[in-house]
């Protein structure tokens, strides 16, 4: 689970889904002095209402983190979680207006209305029922909850930069050397490496320069081949390297050395 491509609108669906957990142990309607029911005195309710509407928020989450889509029946775990969120809604302006519920018997007598218990749950649940459906329609909600982490300053002069991948200081390789390959033994320090054959070597783009960057939300990336496919998935908070551009996408290699193309290349941070 990577909790990086989570978005705003998932902290906005998080952060309705406690205030449902707090809103379920206040009173159901308003009674004077004490013993007024909560919600998990009627179990219809605070299971359709206040639990429902917590998984609903636990599926998205749980959906968005998942390296891979998860389907329940041929549906994802997302849209599973917005019509949870949606009933939950649903259930909450109900019981708002009709407050005493199985209890009219008990305090027919009395002129109550509806406890802190549902008018806090009913602003939670159209809180969370709202982020649920908008992040998909919203931009802003579709921005990373976690921001990517900014390049580090330049090295000092004289200084070894870190190597390793996910580190946009480390030094893009150089045309028609291979990633990662070390100077041959006995070469003088500051001497280039032999041009490899011309059959091997692929002109390069005149305009492009390797370069790291990494991804806003989650990304698929897809085989050189044209493939429909994802053979990888990009996830915010990594760095990659853009060894290729192809028109509007990238040729992008991940940390295990797979190659693909990346389509969607919007909002994307240089490194």
């Amino acid at each position: 689970m990577n909790i990086r491509s989570l978005t705003r609108g998932d902290g906005v669906v998080i952060g309705a889904a406690v205030l449902l957990f707090i809103a379920s142990f206040l009173d159901t309607f308003d009674k004077s002095g004490s013993g007024a029911p909560n919600a998990w005195d009627n179990l219809g309710l605070v299971m359709s209402m206040y639990v429902g509407g917590i998984a609903g928020a636990v599926l998205i989450v749980l959906s968005r983190a998942l390296p891979q889509p998860f389907k329940v029946v041929g549906l994802d775990l997302g849209q599973i979680g917005v019509g949870l969120t949606v009933f939950s809604l649903w259930t909450a302006f109900w019981s708002t207006i009709d407050p005493l519920g199985p209890f009219t018997d008990e305090f027919k007598s009395l002129d109550v209305g509806a406890g802190s218990g549902l008018i806090l749950g009913l602003i939670g649940a159209l809180v969370l029922a709202a982020a649920a459906v908008a992040t998909a329609l919203v931009p802003a909600l579709q921005a990373a909850l976690i921001p990517a982490p900014k390049p580090q300053a330049p090295q000092p002069y004289g200084a070894q930069p870190p190597g390793g991948y996910g580190y946009p200081g480390a030094a893009a390789p150089q045309p028609g050397q291979p990633y990662g390959a070390q100077p041959q033994p006995g070469q003088p320090f500051g001497q280039q490496q032999p041009p490899a054959p011309a059959a091997q070597q692929q002109p390069p783009a005149a305009d492009f320069s390797p370069f790291w960057f990494a991804v806003p939300v989650a990304r698929p990336l897809f085989a050189e081949d044209g493939s429909t496919a994802p053979i990888a998935e990009l996830a915010p908070g990594t760095w990659y390297l853009a060894v290729e551009q192809r028109g509007a996408a990238l040729v992008a290699q991940t940390q295990d050395g797979r190659r693909g193309v990346l389509q969607d290349t919007s909002g994307i941070q240089r490194g």
